[in-house]
């Protein structure tokens, strides 16, 4: 990856003219980026005010009323095998799938991020021992390494986030730690370093606003992965119990009405590519303005 190092960790970074603010108005003019990212916002919105909007409990079903098709009265998104509002469902359960894919990226960039950073900026032995532990994890896909290590945890969401975190910390990882590689020789690393300022000190204010662009980057490319690892480690029965809403759960559920109803079962899976779709794009957007190329 390459960007304008030397423009983003310059002093006036975030003044009217800073790169920043310049990778901000590039994302907004954006024709593809930023209506994903408005989509992407009203999804977050819509999942936090489910409760708002929409009457119905996503937990309360009704016999009577179980399969309505989609555009029924009342159930913009039909109904499910037990009578419970498809479009309500939705929108709680939207909660878990998102949680399950922001958080493990945020902790995730926390940990690799640090790890990276001492690697590459020390090298050496600690480097070694640092880089080549984490390459152990390379062993293995993600997808099976996070269901693995679910299921060595057991079930529960709280697992999965446990789990997804875990993979994501060591591309995290090697990312920062070439990123830091890269730019630990430059001149204004080692102009810092004969004006007698530590290692914090550098590593503060040269180091980490060099390498935040890229690691901010990569970080938004792992969060549409997170979610759809999730939703299938729920859907495979290593997440939440029934009857609490989760896009994955929810497709494990209604599965085996596809001769019956088959729009109704791709429903999740809908919301779930669409989510996933914009968040690439979002992050591809992102990469563009911030001029960061692979």
């Amino acid at each position: 990856m390459e960007a304008n190092l030397d423009a983003m960790a310059s002093p006036g970074a975030f003044k009217e003219d800073s790169p920043y603010r310049k990778a901000l108005r590039a994302f907004v003019k954006n024709k593809v980026a930023f209506p994903s990212f408005v989509f992407l916002v009203g999804i977050v919105l819509a999942t936090t005010f489910a409760g708002v909007l929409t009457p119905y409990d996503p937990y309360q079903g009704n016999i009577a009323n179980r399969l309505q098709p989609v555009g029924a009265s009342g159930h913009l998104l039909g109904t499910d095998e037990q009578g419970r509002d498809m479009l309500t469902r939705i929108l709680y359960g939207g909660r878990l799938t998102l949680l399950a894919g922001f958080v493990p990226v945020v902790v995730s960039s926390l940990i690799g991020g640090t790890l990276g950073l001492a690697a590459g900026y020390f090298g050496g032995w600690l480097n070694t021992v640092i880089m080549r532990t984490l390459d152990i994890f390379y062993a293995f896909p993600a997808v099976i390494l996070s269901l693995g290590i679910s299921a060595a945890l057991g079930q529960g969401m709280t697992n999965i986030i446990i789990a997804i975190t875990i993979v994501f910390i060591p591309p995290v990882a090697r990312v920062t730690e070439t990123a830091v590689k890269r730019i630990r020789g430059r001149e204004f690393i080692e102009a810092a370093r004969s004006s007698g300022a530590g290692h914090l000190s550098i590593i503060r204010y040269q180091v980490v606003p060099n390498v935040f662009p890229q690691v901010f980057v990569f970080a938004t490319t792992k969060i549409s992965l997170g979610i759809v690892i999730a939703a299938g480690l729920s859907f495979l029965g290593l997440g939440v119990n029934p009857p609490t809403p989760e896009w994955g759960i929810m497709l494990n559920n209604i599965k085996q009405m596809i001769f019956v109803k088959p729009v109704l079962t791709i429903v999740p899976g809908i919301f779930l590519f669409l989510t996933s779709l914009t968040i690439n794009l979002c992050s591809d957007g992102v990469s563009d303005a911030m001029q960061i190329k692979a």
